[in-house]
């Protein structure tokens, strides 16, 4: 059976003498003295309501007066008082948001001025929910019932044949729609236009996600789970709230140590650009480019990839070239009217920059594109590559890029597998391990970046293997089936589950791996976790163990990996899970190692806090992350091991700490969506304020949230202090 409940760390041996002091943080009680110490460089106070002080409310300070617009956000205590630290030399506006208010009158303010704010109380119910995390109005779906499924192609609602669960539909549903733009943002749930005259809801929806450069990927994934029904449901969702419906569930204020988190804004970018990632440090060394730059991928809104200064509060974009001359572009998709930018494209990328990641120079390796989509013929049939002869390859959608910020210079290297996300191994090569995304190749790549770099060999540096289970029950891997081929006794078999999250573990034994379910994998099959174990020859001997979720559970997305060897994930069913390879009663073989079912005893499942859709398991959540990253060395300040989930549905990153979630909420500007964060320390002896997690903006759609058309991507850095006044 699996295991429901949490989980005790092993204390964590690397960076011991580094994190040595970090005390746990702590609330402050409302006994404590009433005045604020403000310092020079602070601003702060006590912020009341009608009925006294406010606790658990947010104090958010910005600027214009800075290269670009800034902004902190902190809570206020139990006694409402607050304290905004470390502020640049500026002039400040200053208002208060929080669950069960309005937005007060904006305040101007200066530093090392106290300044008492007043809250404005919420005139009714709906104008208190204008402010809820999206997820609140997004499980007012009334997604399709268990009776609609399995789906038919001769379904009288227009299920289509691959729905075979309620489950298919909701993973499907959560993994390409809510995880490019937030489905409960204010211009989802309330759009900024009516249906034309004569135009029913239904068929409005159906105008409305062929528009934009996104209406191809919006084509295929409402295509997933049969149009006709989505857009009736989309309607339905959408009709009842202009007639004044409301969220049935509503947030909580943060409490105790949730209100001790500061965050940190600033604007990078442009409007017309969206941001997929963001990363500041090397994963496997969180000291790596200390104080240093942050680098964005903007994946296929442009090739200029934004950097933002923290110190200087500067931001500039840097070219990424590509090879060829036809690399195509986002321009050349089908593309409709957007009810924002009219006509105009707005995108224009080549590269389709999806995700950086920093080694331990100071380097940011990219998956980007830099050719066109047809392999050179040393990735196929017939070619006298080793990776080749075992699984050619005749395409490649995205490949690998390294931008060197000491001599500004670019390398680009030519993968024969398709590029999604990248990690580095925890072994003497720099090994550089990447997912291909889509599961149609079966295959999962790397490259020796230690050879690179000597050689500059792009072909002699790179390898790839498929994934094949030990159906055979060998001690080695022997000769496999195709993926298309039923398992054959004396054989192993390769299965199509092409990672897209990728993960080796810091044991520096295995890499664990992660792939998509049916709808965004576009082929009838589950979501698995994935362990490989590469042997001494990956492309011979790697051998993979599948595994999936338990039942009950469901959609895996992202992967990361504990100091522990524990891997984690986040699921599409509303929950974190982790899997430990250790507690597996059998071996990972025979016919059944192919199915994913064996060691259900591996998992541990965590519920995300939030509502759950009406009609759906009432022990799966709403609620939906994109990626997870587990604080090896603590950085935040909640401790070593920590696993932090990408929850854009509840607007929010979710830290678990011993099996219970803190919430750790972005208020402004509504819509926060993020798909990754990292944790870089600047100066370990300077307590919470030399180390913080870095993140930004992950929406398709910034426009979509709160600002509207003008609205940049953002960079957020979120730090932990001792409490709420702590400056």
């Amino acid at each position: 059976m699996m295991d429901f409940v949490g989980i005790t760390y092993r204390p964590v041996i690397l960076l011991l003498a580094l994190l040595s002091g970090q005390t746990a943080a702590v609330p402050v009680h409302a006994h404590e003295p009433a005045k604020v110490v403000v310092g020079a460089a602070a601003i702060g106070g006590e912020v009341r309501g009608p009925t006294g002080p406010e606790a658990g409310v947010w104090v958010i300070a910005e600027t214009t007066d800075l290269p670009t617009k800034f902004a902190k956000i902190v809570v206020t205590d139990d006694a409402g008082r607050y304290l905004v630290p470390d502020l640049p030399a500026a002039t400040y506006k200053i208002w208060v948001r929080g669950y069960g208010l309005v937005d007060s009158d904006k305040r101007d303010a200066r530093l090392g001025q106290r300044l008492d704010l007043t809250a404005k109380i919420a005139p009714n119910a709906a104008a208190a929910a204008q402010y809820y995390p999206g997820m609140y109005w997004y499980s007012m779906i009334d997604v399709p019932p268990t009776s609609e499924f399995p789906g038919s192609d001769k379904s009288p609602t227009g299920m289509p044949a691959n729905m075979h669960r309620q489950s298919d539909w909701i993973d499907t549903m959560k993994n390409m729609c809510q995880s490019c733009h937030g489905l409960g943002t204010v211009t989802l749930r309330l759009p900024r236009t009516a249906p034309e005259p004569g135009e029913s809801s239904a068929d409005w929806w159906a105008r409305r996600v062929q528009s934009g450069q996104a209406m191809s990927y919006m084509a295929v994934a409402i295509g997933s789970i049969g149009p006709d029904r989505a857009y009736r449901m989309f309607a339905d969702w959408t009709d009842r709230i202009k007639n004044g419906e409301l969220p049935f569930d509503k947030p909580q204020r943060p409490a105790g140590i949730e209100r001790n988190f500061v965050v940190t804004l600033w604007d990078w970018a442009t409007p017309k650009i969206y941001l997929h990632d963001a990363i500041s440090t090397d994963k496997r060394d969180p000291t790596v480019n200390a104080n240093g730059l942050i680098y964005g991928s903007p994946e296929e809104s442009s090739d200029y990839v934004p950097v933002l200064d923290p110190i200087h509060n500067t931001t500039k974009l840097i070219k990424h070239p590509y090879r060829d001359a036809d690399t195509p572009s986002s321009l050349e998709v089908p593309h409709g009217t957007s009810q924002f930018w009219g006509d105009e494209q707005i995108w224009d990328g080549h590269t389709s920059n999806h995700n950086p990641m920093m080694d331990e120079k100071g380097r940011v390796w990219f998956t980007a594109r830099i050719r066109g989509t047809d392999d050179p013929a040393r990735c196929k049939d017939g070619s006298a590559m080793p990776s080749a002869d075992v699984a050619p390859l005749k395409e490649s959608f995205r490949q690998l890029s390294v931008y060197d910020p000491k001599t500004e210079k670019w390398s680009l290297i030519d993968t024969c597998f398709t590029t999604q996300h990248l990690t580095f191994a925890w072994d003497k090569k720099d090994t550089l391990w990447l997912s291909a995304g889509l599961p149609q190749s079966g295959v999962v790549g790397w490259v020796d970046t230690k050879q690179f770099d000597e050689t500059h060999d792009e072909v002699q540096s790179q390898g790839w293997t498929p994934i094949v289970t030990n159906t055979a029950g060998q001690e080695m891997r022997v000769p496999f089936v195709t993926p298309e081929q039923p398992v054959e006794p004396g054989k192993d078999k390769w299965v199509r589950a092409a990672f897209y999250g990728v993960m080796p573990s810091p044991k520096g034994d295995v890499v664990w791996g992660q792939s998509m379910g049916p709808g965004f994998s576009r082929m009838d099959q589950p979501s698995y976790l994935v362990r490989v174990i590469p042997g001494q020859d990956p492309t011979h001997t790697a051998v993979s163990e599948i595994f999936q979720p338990p039942e009950g559970s469901f959609g895996t997305r992202g992967v990361d990996v504990d100091l522990n060897g524990v891997a984690w994930t986040v699921l599409s069913s509303g929950h974190v899970a982790s899997f430990d390879r250790t507690k597996c009663k059998e071996l990972i073989e025979g016919p059944e190692a192919a199915t994913g079912k064996l060691c259900p005893e591996g998992w541990t499942l965590y519920r995300m806090p939030g509502p759950q859709f009406k009609g759906a398991d009432a022990n799966g959540s709403a609620n939906h992350a994109y990626y997870i990253w587990v604080d090896l060395f603590n950085v935040l300040g909640l401790g070593a091991n920590v696993p932090i989930a990408s929850a854009n549905g509840g607007e929010e990153l979710l830290a678990l700490v011993n099996g219970k979630f803190i919430n750790i909420r972005v208020p402004y500007p509504l819509g926060f969506f993020t798909k990754n964060v990292d944790g870089r320390i600047d100066n370990a002896g300077a307590g919470w304020k030399g180390r913080g997690l870095w993140t930004t903006s992950g929406s398709r759609a910034n426009f979509h949230g709160e600002g509207g058309k003008g609205v940049q991507p953002k960079v957020f850095k979120i730090q932990l202090r001792p409490d709420p006044l702590a400056g």
